[in-house]
C-alpha cells in the first residue's frame, strides 16, 4: 500500500490502494480511445486548454506548494516557484506547439514533398518525486500538446501530487480520459510497456530504473526517453569570480535539497584558487538555514524519505573511509524526520564514491585540478553526462571549452545549471538519451512522416 510520509517529522499524511490489473486496463483502454478524437482537435483548442492549465496552476499555487512540501520535504519557497514554472510551461507549449510542429515543405522531384508530425497515442510517463509537479508537466504538456494522450505512473510517495495534477488538467477542461494517474508499483511498469496501447515511454529517475525501462521499451520496439542521473561537474578555473562563483556553486548543492540530478555534484576547483575557493564555500554553506520546509526563511527541508537519508550517509561513510575528509556536516542529527545537514568533503579523487557516484542529496564533493586540462580530464572521467558548469572570466575560452571539452547534455557558463522550456534538456552517456522541453522535446513522441506526391 503506498503511503505518504511528512519527511519533516516521519508521520504518515495518507495511503492509497493500488489499482488493480483490471482498472487498469480499463484506464489504459479509455485513454487509447479518448487518443481517436484528442488528435483531432485543433491546436487552437489544445491551446486555449493548456493557457487554462496555467491558470489554474496559479490560482492553486498555494495548495499545491504546501501539499508537494508535506510529501517530500521541498522547502516552501521552492515549491512555490515550482508551480510557476509549470504554468510558464503550459504558456510556452499552448503558445508555440502549432509553429513547433507545423508540416515543413522540402523540395524534390515530386509535385509536392513534405514532413509532417503526427501523434503517436498512449505515452506513459515514469515520473519520480524530486520535482513532483515539474517532471510531469515537462513530459505531458509538450505530449499532450502535440495530440498525445498521456498515463502518469508517478514515484509512490508523493500520490496527492499525482492526483493534484490530474485535477489541473480536468479543471482546465481536458477531457477527463486524456490524462491519467495509475497506481501500480513499479516492478509492473516494465509489463504495461509491452502492451500494444502503450506507444511510448518517458522515464525520469535513476540510472537502473532507465537501464530497466529501455530494455522492456527496446523488446517491444517501443519509443522511449530517459533523463537519469548526473554527477554533475563544477569547473572554477583561476581567474573566475571566487565569491560569485561560490555563492553559485552553494545553491546548486542545496537547491531541492540537493536532490536533484541536475543539481551541482562534483566541484572541480584549480589549484591556485582552491584554498580561497573552500574557504568562501564554506562561510556560505554555514550560513544557510536548514528547518521545517513550511517556515519561509528555511533554505534546506528533510531528504523525501528516511532509506534515502540512509543511502547518501552509506555514501559519504564510503567515501570517509576511501580517503576522503569531511570538513562540515557528514552527521545524521538526532532528530525525527529525514534530516541531513549541509555537508562538504574535500581530498575526493577518482575512484572515490564520492567522485564516481550521484550523491542524491546536500554533500559536496570539492577536488583540486592541477590546470584548466586537469580540471577538463576531471569533469568527463564519469559515467554521467548530464549538466556542467564552468566558472571563468574569459566568456570566450568558456564558450569554446562548453562548445568541444565539456561531455554533458547542458553547459552553463558562470551560472548554475536549470532547465528552461525554450532550451532542450536531457543528457548523454548513463544519464539518458532523448530530449525534453524546447522544440525537440514535443516532437519526441510523434511520428516524423514523409509525404510524397507525384
Amino acid at each position: 500500500m503506498p503511503l505518504s510520509i511528512n519527511p519533516a517529522t516521519n508521520e504518515t499524511i495518507a495511503s492509497y490502494e493500488e489499482y488493480t490489473p483490471e482498472r487498469i486496463r480499463s484506464i489504459l483502454d479509455s485513454a487509447d480511445a479518448a487518443f481517436l478524437s484528442w488528435r483531432k482537435t485543433s491546436f487552437l483548442e489544445r491551446s486555449e486548454k493548456m493557457f487554462k492549465a496555467a491558470q489554474v496552476l496559479r490560482n492553486r499555487k498555494f495548495e499545491f506548494a504546501h501539499l508537494m512540501t508535506t510529501e517530500m520535504g521541498k522547502p516552501i519557497t521552492q515549491a512555490e516557484a515550482e508551480v510557476e514554472k509549470c504554468a510558464w510551461l503550459c504558456e510556452y507549449y499552448a503558445e508555440n506547439a502549432e509553429r513547433f510542429l507545423a508540416d515543413e515543405t522540402i523540395m524534390t522531384d515530386a509535385s509536392r514533398s513534405f514532413v509532417t508530425l503526427q501523434p503517436l497515442g498512449v505515452v506513459l510517463g515514469v515520473m519520480p518525486w524530486n520535482f513532483p509537479f515539474w517532471q510531469v508537466f515537462r513530459f505531458a504538456t509538450p505530449a499532450l500538446m502535440a495530440g498525445n494522450t498521456c498515463i502518469l505512473k508517478h514515484a509512490s510517495n508523493v500520490t496527492g501530487c499525482a492526483f493534484a495534477i490530474e485535477s489541473v488538467f480536468r479543471e482546465a477542461g481536458f477531457p477527463i480520459e486524456v490524462f491519467r494517474t495509475i497506481i501500480t508499483p513499479g516492478s509492473q511498469v516494465a509489463d504495461l510497456i509491452k502492451l500494444p496501447i502503450i506507444k511510448g515511454v518517458s522515464l525520469t529517475g535513476s540510472t537502473p530504473a532507465g537501464i530497466s525501462i529501455a530494455s522492456a521499451a527496446g523488446s517491444v520496439l517501443k519509443k522511449s526517453v530517459l533523463e537519469l542521473g548526473g554527477s554533475d561537474p563544477y569547473i572554477v578555473l583561476k581567474d573566475a569570480d571566487l565569491k560569485a562563483s561560490a555563492e553559485a556553486c552553494v545553491t546548486a548543492r542545496l537547491i531541492n535539497g540537493g536532490q536533484s540530478c541536475i543539481a551541482a555534484k562534483r566541484f572541480i576547483i584549480e589549484q591556485p584558487v582552491y584554498r580561497d575557493f573552500v574557504t568562501l564555500f564554506l562561510e556560505i554553506m554555514r550560513s544557510k538555514i536548514m528547518g521545517d520546509p513550511l517556515d519561509r526563511e528555511t533554505d534546506l527541508g528533510p531528504q523525501a524519505r528516511m532509506d534515502l537519508r540512509e543511502e547518501l550517509h552509506l555514501q559519504v561513510e564510503k567515501s570517509i573511509e576511501q580517503g576522503a575528509s569531511s570538513i562540515m556536516g557528514c552527521v545524521i542529527p538526532e532528530m525525527p524526520g529525514a534530516w541531513y545537514p549541509p555537508s562538504v568533503l574535500i581530498n575526493v579523487e577518482p575512484g572515490m564514491v564520492a567522485f564516481d557516484e550521484e550523491m542524491f542529496g546536500p554533500v559536496a564533493a570539492i577536488i583540486s585540478a592541477k590546470d584548466e586540462n586537469d580540471a577538463m580530464m576531471l569533469a568527463n572521467l564519469s559515467d554521467f553526462g548530464l549538466g556542467a558548469a564552468l566558472f571563468t572570466a574569459d566568456i570566450e575560452k568558456g564558450e569554446y571549452l562548453a562548445k568541444h571539452s565539456l561531455q554533458a547534455g547542458s553547459c552553463f557558463i558562470n551560472s548554475f545549471v536549470k532547465s528552461d522550456p525554450r532550451l532542450p534538456f536531457g543528457g548523454i552517456k548513463q544519464s539518458g538519451y532523448g530530449r525534453e522541453l524546447s522544440h525537440y522535446g514535443i516532437k519526441e513522441f510523434t511520428n516524423i512522416k514523409t509525404v510524397y506526391c507525384k
